[in-house]
């Protein structure tokens, strides 16, 4: 699952719009759509997405040995 199909079933699940969700980050939904399109999205937009929602991002690499980075 791309980052885009990620953030669009967090809006469902949320319940807000992509719209309504662009608004919550200070931009349009236009200039957000071009971002979800190009999957350009930074790990900082990432982490304002988890705040607007009241979620929480996590990120980290899994190692074979179970050890996290």
């Amino acid at each position: 699952m791309t980052i885009s199909e990620q953030i669009k079933v967090l809006c469902v699940r949320s319940d807000i719009s992509m719209a309504e969700l662009a608004r919550r980050l200070g931009t349009t939904p236009q200039n957000f759509n071009g971002k979800m399109k190009r999957e350009s999205l930074t790990v900082v937009d990432m982490e304002r997405i988890a705040q607007v929602t009241g979620t929480t991002f996590k990120r980290e690499f899994v190692l074979k040995n179970g050890d996290t980075v």
